[in-house]
């Protein structure tokens, strides 16, 4: 054996027992990437949804599909960040015998995530700025010149994407995630919900603390603000809880002095009982790791009204847990204050440690479908709920 080949050797063994290592260290337990879209056999066999609902493929092909946005004709705009786009899924294929195409609406943007229709503008999310641009349903197309009316946005990090939608009273919200797993920011903009006019102007800091708040919605009955927040890693298979956050303005929400129900982060907590004091607890604890990141209340009428009362959160799925966990549709009735308001809504994504998908996004269009984006293998799913009318 020569001197490089050992080396080589010895070389492959330092990096194998480093793995190793880390692995147990900090369980990571990545699930590998799919070779294909799930077929329309897995999905009937794999894919466990209550009586009546009925999921099917949309749309395949789409590399890291993340936000979905239905559009008042029934087309669907998605954002696909890692190639800087955003495109329209039409409602109705060319051809429904061949797959439907994704048509680019923009390129070459920085990261595209969060997206939103108000007044005939197209609102996209980048991971620095806010932009708009008209857009009009009827004829799918957009016009005139891309407007950025938000350009002071921290870039990049750990938690890169930036959700918007909405308020009831027609207020613009961008969910701002932390730079890091666990730190103290330098830029207050991190780990915040921040609220803006339509323009962009009068932007303000609304709640803190939020370590990473992906998903958010309003309660149609009450108007109150909800968001899941993911927490920290590195702490254990169990700890610490992934949360349901009633979003108050001008609340402190824990991170990254604390976590749950006030308990003191190890590294950041010791010495700010203040902080941790003010901070505000979890409305709902969810599992460790298990990640939500989309929250949607049901509003068409033809959902049954028990499901209309609960909120819809997508569990996108842990990669740093010794046992998977997540990789699911849960609903969750915040109305409910006993250990029964959460149940499973869609399971199977993950069976055994074999995964075939991610739940990302969740949305609903002005018929009472709803689509579901899955950035591990690329596809948007089609979800229905058909009563059986003899019943």
């Amino acid at each position: 054996m020569t001197v490089y080949t050992k080396k080589i050797c010895l070389f492959f063994i330092a990096g194998t027992l480093l793995w190793l290592t880390i692995t147990f260290r900090f369980s990571i337990n990545i699930p590998l990437l799919p070779k294909e879209t799930p077929s329309a056999n897995t999905l009937k066999t794999t894919l466990k949804l209550p009586k009546d609902f009925k999921i099917t493929l949309f749309a395949a092909n789409l590399p890291g599909v993340r936000t979905l946005l239905p559009t008042p004709t029934g087309d669907l705009i998605a954002t696909l960040p890692k190639k800087g786009q955003v495109v329209l899924l039409k409602k109705t294929p060319p051809n429904p015998k061949t797959t439907r195409q994704a048509h680019p609406l923009l390129s070459g943007l920085n990261l595209p995530s969060g997206l939103a229709l108000y007044k005939n503008w197209l609102y996209i999310a980048e991971s620095h700025a806010i932009g708009r641009i008209h857009y009009d349903s009827v004829s799918q197309q957009i016009s005139g010149d891309y407007q950025t009316i938000i350009s002071n946005l921290p870039n990049g990090g750990n938690h890169w994407t930036r959700t918007i939608k909405f308020s009831p009273d027609g207020q613009l919200f961008i969910a701002v995630g932390s730079s890091c797993n666990v730190c103290e920011e330098s830029n207050n903009f991190r780990a915040t919900l921040l609220k803006y006019h339509p323009d962009g102007s009068h932007g303000e800091i609304y709640a803190t603390g939020l370590r990473n708040t992906v998903g958010f919605a309003w309660e149609p009955d009450t108007q109150r603000l909800f968001g899941v927040d993911n927490g920290r890693d590195f702490l254990g298979d169990n700890t610490p809880p992934d949360e349901i956050n009633w979003i108050q303005k001008g609340h402190f929400y824990g991170w990254p002095y604390s976590y749950g129900n006030n308990h003191p982060d190890p590294q950041y907590g010791s010495e700010k009982q203040h902080e941790i004091t003010r901070s505000t607890p979890p409305y709902h604890s969810l599992s460790a790791h298990s990640a939500p990141l989309a929250l949607l209340f049901l509003k068409h009428p033809r959902f049954p009204a028990h499901l209309r009362e609960k909120a819809l959160i997508t569990l996108h799925g842990s990669w740093n847990r010794s046992t998977k966990i997540g990789y699911k549709i849960i609903a969750v009735d915040l109305n409910d204050s006993t250990p029964n308001r959460q149940h499973d809504f869609i399971t199977g994504f993950e069976t055994q440690g074999n995964v075939i998908g991610r739940p990302v996004d969740i949305a609903e269009d002005r018929h009472g479908n709803l689509f579901l984006s899955d950035d591990f293998s690329g596809t948007v799913y089609k979800i229905t709920y058909q009563p059986d009318q003899n019943q």
